[in-house]
């Protein structure tokens, strides 16, 4: 990152416009080939002073709340696909405003707003979300089609004779996942819904598609979109989140100040708790420019953050050199996920946001303040 680190805010989120036009470049590739659509997954990646670029390549958005689809139809303006758990009928009006796809996630649910639906001024299309009870994910939590999974209709569960009007289903069984995971899951969503698909006028694979990742194998992606697309003669759609943004941002951090128990620890203005909270909850170990593994290198420090949570811990990395206060870190991929989760618990400032632009240089797009941390109080 050639970036002069003492001039930006700290911390910050830096995001460079070249490495996200080169993962749009990618995805675009994809749309080319196979004329499927790709969206968005706002929930991923939500920055959306990049929409508009973002637009020039991609189909649209997709959003599951009323926030993310009015997010996504003011400031990119195409697509707006919208799918939730369940819609609350006090919302469900304005999302319909937003959305031109809307994806039930059960029958109920379809028959509960059908008319508002139908009668709507403009035309919807309608999904539903099946779930076809295969993943390859392991961990639980990231896992859609885990035991007793409130995502989606199971084959069991399926409703022939309530599919008038509805045009498309909607699958999402992956997280961070290769093409070889989505041909088999396609074989099986092919194998318990073949006879449902040949219904409907498109089909969403969802996301959790690693499309931009260097060992992606594209080929069995197009492979995949058009073994359906062909099959079945329907729209295919997309909507990966972190590939569209992976690699693409970091996170500057300054050292606060250094200290001893039985190791070296480091306190960043940074916060594990409060600006990566998936360190915590996958748990990883993000990376940092020029740092090594525990011991790697001559000197190791424990990472923490500065609130009060004593979990606040980001990791522990090796140094050539002693760190100092005033010292700049860098953790790499940190425009996916991070900004959309972080929060400001204990009062802690949410990091700027800049981006690196390909003409202009670098630009501060967004700097936070106590009226941030105010606003969501009371």
């Amino acid at each position: 990152m050639n970036i002069d680190l003492n001039a930006l805010p700290s911390p910050c989120y830096v995001v460079d416009e070249a490495l996200l036009i080169k993962n749009f470049e990618k995805l675009k590739s994809v749309i080319d080939r196979t004329g499927c659509k790709i969206l968005l997954a706002q929930k991923g990646f939500s920055m959306f002073s990049v929409y508009p670029l973002m637009g020039q390549y991609l189909n649209g958005v997709t959003s599951s709340s009323l926030h993310e689809a009015r997010l996504g139809f003011e400031e990119m303006g195409k697509e707006v696909h919208t799918y939730a758990p369940a819609f609350s009928e006090s919302e469900f009006d304005e999302i319909l405003s937003y959305s031109d796809h809307i994806v039930f996630n059960s029958f109920q649910q379809w028959r509960q707003f059908k008319d508002k639906v139908t009668n709507h001024s403009k035309q919807i299309s309608v999904g539903l979300r099946i779930n076809p009870e295969y993943s390859e994910i392991e961990v639980d939590m990231y896992n859609p089609c885990f035991a007793h999974s409130r995502f989606g209709v199971t084959l069991d569960n399926f409703e022939p004779d309530q599919l008038e009007g509805i045009e498309g289903l909607h699958f999402h069984t992956m997280c961070e996942q290769n093409s070889d995971t989505l041909w088999r899951t396609i074989q099986v969503v092919d194998e318990e819904f073949g006879d449902y698909i040949k219904q409907m006028k498109w089909i969403n694979f969802g996301g959790g598609h690693h499309i931009t990742r260097p060992d992606y194998d594209i080929e069995t992606l197009i492979r995949s979109i058009l073994f359906i697309k062909e099959k079945y003669d329907i729209d295919v759609y997309l909507e990966p989140g972190e590939a569209v943004a992976l690699n693409t941002g970091y996170l500057v951090t300054t050292v606060l100040d250094t200290l001893q128990n039985d190791m070296p620890i480091a306190i960043l203005d940074t916060s594990a708790a409060c600006h990566m909270p998936d360190v915590l909850e996958m748990p990883y170990r993000p990376e940092i420019i020029g740092a090594g593994m525990p011991n790697e290198k001559a000197h190791t420090y424990r990472f923490g953050g500065p609130t009060c949570l004593a979990g606040d811990v980001i990791g522990d990395y090796s140094f050539d050199q002693p760190l100092q206060p005033g010292d700049k870190l860098v953790f790499c991929d940190m425009a996916h996920y991070s900004m959309v989760k972080n929060n400001t618990f204990n009062g802690v400032n949410l990091p700027a946001i800049v981006l690196n632009t390909v003409n202009d240089g670098v630009k501060v797009i967004k700097q936070f303040s106590y009226e941030d941390f105010k606003s969501r109080l009371s």
